[in-house]
């Protein structure tokens, strides 16, 4: 039933949001509806400790928020962005205990932050790197901290001198 509900809600990624939350009360508010009429009705039939009950009561448990992309149209049905984001950081933070120090650790996790942001924001890592170890040494001795926000990854001036050639537009 899942399979059946992302494949026709990925029938809707070209439309706009509206048009998106429309389709999604169309067409897909009812299979939702009979999907949670179904896990009520297995849950009621298989032992609530088991494996599968555990993983039944946890969609009833999540119902108002599994049912929330239905009402916006912006909200992915799945989190499959989400994931794919922090995977990197996922499969580093294994190697995190072999850092000497919990502050290299720190750093380690503080570069994964700063390189997703600057993927989720469309920019080219390498010279947004480029563009914040050029500019963060010159300064050093600011005392006010607004020069930063000229160097945030959605800032105008970042995304003019930072873009990636793969950025959707």
């Amino acid at each position: 039933m899942i399979t059946e509900m992302m494949h026709i809600d990925n029938g809707f990624d070209d439309l706009s949001n509206t048009d998106r939350k429309k389709q999604r009360q169309h067409v897909l508010k009812e299979k939702v509806d009979a999907y949670f009429e179904w896990v009520k009705l297995k849950y009621s039939q298989v032992t609530h400790n088991s494996v599968i009950g555990k993983a039944l009561a946890y969609s009833i448990n999540q119902e108002k928020y599994l049912r929330v992309f239905l009402t916006d149209g912006k909200i992915t049905m799945d989190n499959n962005y989400a994931e794919q984001a922090i995977r990197p950081f996922t499969i580093a933070r294994k190697n995190f205990v072999l850092s000497e120090s919990s502050k290299g650790a720190n750093a380690s996790a503080m570069i994964f932050s700063l390189v997703e942001t600057a993927k989720a924001n469309g920019l080219n890592t390498y010279e947004y790197f480029e563009l914040l170890l050029t500019e963060l040494p010159k300064h050093k001795k600011d005392k006010n901290l607004a020069y930063l926000d000229n160097l945030l990854p959605w800032s105008k001036n970042v995304q003019k001198k930072c873009p990636s050639r793969y950025k959707k537009s």
